[in-house]
């Protein structure tokens, strides 16, 4: 007894391999399609038999004849659909052990009902298009089988395939570990096994390009990708490689600089502070190495501000990914003195002194020789100051700001008429 026949058609000019499902088929002793006897066919077991079409047209009654007598028929057409053709296969080999999906090139594909690799079905296959199929290769022993495509028309050409023996790439190492989340980081991967390499992948996206320096090492540019680490494994032709850790480091950010300035001589140690800092490589202040600098952690740099001049500039931060916003730093001027007025004061102080000049906006200090003295700064070229009490005689006036100490002007103090 037949319960069916796939495919239910085949090309006009035979050649389809059609497996017939039922029972009691032991002892076959033919197989038709209409009154021709099928060309070959095989007992694959009790309930399935392969046969391969003859030539016909029409619609006809497939009939399996055993000692027991002819079975009920059931149809199969003769389609004008053209049978497939296979140009390419990509890869040509795998491992033993199946698994890898190959891509079939040619025409007539559409309405694949099967792909064989020899006799055995592949593991799983798609239509891509009418020229395109992919498809899984099952295990199978080492050697060499023609893959074929079954459709409506018959089955196409084979094209051949190796399972080889030989083992999948081993990776050991990859140099640099790291890069950023934009990509394009050229990485060198050292193992074995590379010979052939069909394709290298970081997490589940394709390197951008790669090349098969030799068997033992790869060079490839790695795909942008979320921060956080990825395995790169190696597909060559037996086999997927282990995998090995790469980092996509997040693009680093700067949020605040403490202080905000500093002398145009430098020297000034500021905190910076922000995201994705570890492994900074260099902290710039408008392009110039900051002298030295520290990460702290993930969030905070602290750096030594190189020599600048004075204006603002902006500091980056720069590690495996990338290069930061900048936040901006000011080396204030050396203050510059003029002049004093008044000149002088009584011994016991309390005179308000007027101290004339420039980079006077971020005066921090005073000084009547050692003494501070109160004062208010009224613009960047004024300071009014309180002069303190002191002994008679001339002393420096200087004004230290966070660009530095100025220069000196002189304040005399005098003693008062006597009566």
């Amino acid at each position: 007894m037949i319960s069916s026949v796939s495919p239910a058609s085949g090309s006009p000019g035979g050649g389809t391999v059609v497996t017939i499902t039922g029972s009691n088929f032991t002892q076959t002793t033919a197989v038709r399609f209409g009154t021709t006897l099928a060309p070959a066919f095989t007992v694959l077991s009790a309930n399935q038999i392969t046969a391969t079409s003859p030539a016909g047209s029409g619609n006809v009654l497939v009939t399996v004849t055993t000692p027991g007598g002819t079975s009920n028929g059931v149809a199969f057409g003769y389609s004008s659909t053209p049978v497939p053709v296979l140009s390419g296969v990509s890869p040509t080999q795998g491992p033993t052990a199946g698994g890898t999906t190959v891509t079939l090139t040619g025409s007539g594909l559409s309405g694949a009902t099967a792909v064989r690799f020899g006799s055995v079905l592949a593991s799983s296959f798609t239509v891509v298009s009418p020229s395109q199929i992919t498809a899984v290769a099952p295990p199978g022993a080492a050697g060499a089988v023609q893959v074929t495509v079954v459709g409506p028309g018959g089955t196409s050409n084979g094209l051949t395939y190796t399972y080889t023996s030989a083992p999948a790439p081993v990776l050991s190492g990859v140099s640099p570990g790291q890069g950023p989340v934009s990509g394009g980081t050229t990485v060198t991967l050292t193992g074995s096994g590379f010979t052939g390499a069909t394709g290298v992948f970081f997490g589940a996206a394709p390197a951008v390009s790669f090349t098969v320096g030799s068997a033992t090492q790869i060079t490839a540019v790695a795909p942008p990708g979320a921060a956080g680490p990825v395995q790169i494994t190696v597909v060559g032709p037996t086999g997927t490689s282990n995998g090995v850790t790469y980092f996509y480091v997040g693009i680093p950010t700067l949020g605040a600089i403490v202080p905000a300035q500093g002398p145009v001589s430098g020297g000034t140690a500021v905190t910076l502070t922000g995201t994705n800092l570890l492994g900074a490589t260099a902290v710039t202040f408008g392009g110039v190495n900051a002298t030295s600098f520290t990460v702290v952690s993930s969030t905070q740099i602290t750096a030594v501000a190189p020599p600048g001049a004075a204006g603002p500039v902006q500091v980056t931060a720069t590690t495996p990914g990338g290069t930061s916003n900048g936040v901006t730093y000011v080396y204030a001027p050396v203050p510059v003195l003029t002049s004093a007025s008044p000149t002088q004061g009584p011994l016991e102080g309390g005179t308000t002194v007027t101290l004339f000049g420039s980079g006077l906006t971020t005066t921090n200090a005073v000084h009547f020789g050692s003494t501070l003295a109160a004062f208010t700064v009224v613009s960047d070229g004024w300071v009014t100051a309180t002069a303190p009490a002191g002994s008679a005689g001339a002393v420096n006036v200087t004004v230290t700001t966070n660009g530095g100490t100025s220069n000196a002007v002189s304040y005399t103090r005098v003693t008062g008429p006597g009566i």
